[in-house]
């Protein structure tokens, strides 16, 4: 009985409300929208989780956060502790609670949304994602991570091919047992995605390089400009004295649309013009430091939080008009919904049912306009979502001095040429053992995007977290190497 009074003691508690910039201010700058909780409120809405002991939110989230135990000591007012428990199980806690699809995750399974209060008021699921990020930017902040200790050196050296999401969780979990790793990654700096893909809107750079200079604390090292394929082969890396390597060079060649114009300037793949609007010249390959230029009219291709990324982008570039372009509905949209909603604060135009026939330019070959068609949605194909279907003599134009194209992304067929004896599918995505990661190559595991397709940054994450033990185990299997680094 006291059980039961306690649980709707919780339940009577609303939901506190989470603090963001208003979208006149926020298109001007290049901040975080949300502004955060401060520790009072944020303690208020850990008193919500009612502590359910099948705790389903822990099932749903990939990495398995002990959500409950954490929000149970925040409310007690031990932040750092929180913060740890995330830590256990997460090497991205402050990312992850700003970039995981909590409402399809972990708040998609809040026993909280799904409870009838006294008043018969349903209140919203508990946020978990924002108090997440809250704890453990508290605790970067207010000086309670732990102090790094260097483990002795176990002799093994690691190769960790791309330095995203999966990479960066083998590296830190290698690094600790001992394991010398060194991170090789296309782009200058490290990150992946994190840093050459999420806008700084959504993710501020300083968490991410919070997170690089633990690791160089754990003396991981960084090689940067560095082409799997084009500079550096796994026959190379082996020939170099490492003991093992991972591949976790994510899905990263974007989805083209294969349209007549297509190749006009002014037309760019969704990561450059991210990347090209986003970072400083010198975080950047040579070939895209020229400063991006958008006009007054840019049109964003796809459905996606990618193309969420894009528009909010076009916007605090300065254009004027900002259209994206989807051929579905958006109840069919894949991306989350808070970002269409942050994206519509910002004046985006919407234009769904519709799909772009050809690209118009002028005598300089710049894009103009984009020809477009109307659809209609049919049957469910393949995905499950409707079929859309296109309206006869439904043609219009939308003008456009810039182009983005998201819709998609797809792993590198290069792999096949720099990872010799490493088999790879219809989709240039490499194979593995679902147990140990491990690939048809001994030595060689892989993770992330490159095996599952275009996916999560938690999910990836999870990945490099299983394949780290994996890899762990496998060098504890090999005679003992010189303990000379």
């Amino acid at each position: 009985m006291a059980k039961d009074v306690e649980v709707q003691r919780r339940l009577a508690i609303s939901r506190v409300p989470i603090n963001k910039q208003d979208p006149e201010l926020r298109k001007k700058n290049w901040d975080e929208v949300f502004l955060g909780f401060d520790l009072d409120a944020a303690k208020t809405e850990a008193m919500r989780c009612i502590q359910c002991p099948t705790a389903p939110c822990q099932q749903a989230c990939p990495v398995h956060n002990d959500i409950p135990g954490a929000f149970k000591l925040l409310e007690d007012g031990d932040v750092f502790a929180a913060a740890e428990k995330f830590r256990e199980t997460s090497n991205l806690p402050e990312l992850c609670g700003r970039l995981c699809p909590q409402e399809r995750l972990c708040e998609g399974e809040c026993v909280v949304a799904f409870a009838i209060r006294p008043d018969s008021h349903q209140e919203p699921p508990v946020t978990i994602g924002k108090l997440e990020a809250f704890v453990t930017d508290y605790q970067r902040r207010n000086g309670g991570m732990p102090i790094v200790v260097v483990p002795e050196p176990s002799g093994f050296n690691v190769a960790i091919v791309g330095a995203g999401p999966a990479g960066l969780a083998v590296a830190e979990e290698l690094a600790k047992q001992g394991h010398a790793c060194t991170m090789y990654d296309a782009w200058p700096e490290p990150g992946g995605v994190l840093l050459y893909g999420i806008p700084n809107f959504k993710l501020s750079k300083d968490v991410l390089q919070d997170k690089l200079k633990y690791l160089d604390r754990l003396n991981v090292k960084f090689v940067g400009n560095t082409w799997i394929g084009k500079d550096v082969t796994i026959d190379d890396l082996f020939a170099q004295g490492f003991h093992a390597v991972f591949v976790g060079t994510g899905a990263s060649l974007g989805g083209k649309l294969s349209v007549p114009g297509e190749n006009l300037t002014g037309i760019f793949a969704a990561t450059e013009f991210l990347v090209r609007g986003n970072l400083r010249p010198d975080q950047l390959p040579e070939h895209m430091r020229d400063g991006l230029q958008v006009g007054e009219d840019v049109v964003v291709i796809g459905g996606g939080d990618t193309s969420m990324d894009c528009v909010r982008t076009a916007v605090r570039l300065g254009a004027k008009r900002v259209t994206c372009v989807y051929r579905r509905t958006e109840s069919e949209m894949l991306g989350r919904t808070e970002e269409r909603n942050h994206a519509r604060e910002e004046g985006v135009d919407f234009q769904f049912l519709t799909i772009p026939l050809h690209f118009i330019g002028n005598d300089d070959g710049h894009v103009t306009g984009v020809e477009c068609q109307q659809m209609e949605l049919g049957e469910p194909d393949e995905s499950g979502r409707r079929r859309p279907i296109p309206i006869p003599h439904s043609e219009f134009i939308i003008p456009a001095d810039s182009v983005a194209i998201a819709i998609g992304y797809n792993a590198d067929p290069i792999i096949k040429d720099a990872a010799p004896g490493v088999q790879t599918n219809r989709w240039n995505l490499v194979e593995v053992d679902k147990s140990t990661f491990m690939t048809s190559r001994p030595g060689v595991f892989a993770g992330g995007d490159n095996v599952n397709g275009a996916d999560l940054v938690v999910t990836a994450l999870a990945d490099g977290r299983r394949a780290a033990t994996a890899i762990h185990e496998y060098l504890d299997s090999l005679p003992p190497p010189n303990l000379r680094r």
